[in-house]
């Protein structure tokens, strides 16, 4: 395992598109990726229905890689090793949330990324517990209440975010997974859910605010 300065001279050469560091950090992180594909199959048995289990690991991993590394690295740029997450443990999230995306592609639900037609999108239903807010909102702003909640939960708040409202997963599979009770669960779950309600709050409210957008914007 490199020491957490040469990991950040790593991840800095292969977003600048430096071949050698690219292939050393995907052969790092692969071991990462390929388990939670693996987890994420095991979970939902009749999603390689019909097909290679390998294959679809292998295919579900090279998807994953391809969405870290999407628009200059963009996802893969806002791990940030100063807030106390390992490389790994911030790539684990990242793969959750694309192979969740990927394999709920045929669902409704408003956390994946699937295309559905625009006139499918008004009747997107989020999950109760989080609020109405959330039914005015657009995917690109969905993805906005995803990156700030990467900025204030912990890794342990994100996998459960994840969890339980991505995949939409009952507090039992989330207990047997975790190993929480189901009181800790059930506190996460309001805490989150509270969270994603003043997050959309804002976002309804920077929209219809121009000054206060701007004011969120990086210099």
């Amino acid at each position: 395992m490199l020491a957490p300065e040469l990991t950040i001279a790593l991840v800095a050469k292969a977003l600048v598109g430096e071949r050698q560091a690219v292939r050393a950090l995907v052969d790092r992180l692969t071991p990462v990726v390929q388990m939670r594909v693996a987890r994420a199959l095991r979970r939902r048995r009749g999603a390689a229905l019909g097909r290679d289990v390998r294959q679809e690991v292998e295919d579900l991993t090279q998807s994953v890689f391809l969405a870290i590394f999407a628009n200059g690295g963009q996802a893969l740029r806002k791990w940030d090793p100063a807030r106390g997450s390992s490389l790994e443990g911030f790539v684990g999230l990242l793969a959750d949330h694309e192979i969740a995306a990927i394999l709920r592609s045929r669902r409704r639900s408003p956390w994946t990324e699937d295309p559905t037609a625009d006139e499918d999108l008004a009747e997107d239903a989020p999950p109760g517990d989080v609020g109405p807010e959330l039914e005015t909102l657009t995917r690109e702003a969905l993805r906005t209440v995803v990156d700030r909640l990467r900025e204030r939960l912990s890794d342990r708040g994100l996998e459960l975010f994840f969890l339980l409202f991505v995949e939409e997963r009952s507090t039992e599979e989330v207990c047997a997974d975790t190993g929480l009770t189901p009181d800790a669960v059930y506190a996460w779950r309001s805490r989150i859910g509270k969270l994603v309600r003043q997050i959309a709050a804002e976002i309804v409210s920077e929209n219809e605010d121009p000054d206060r957008r701007s004011l969120r914007r990086p210099p």
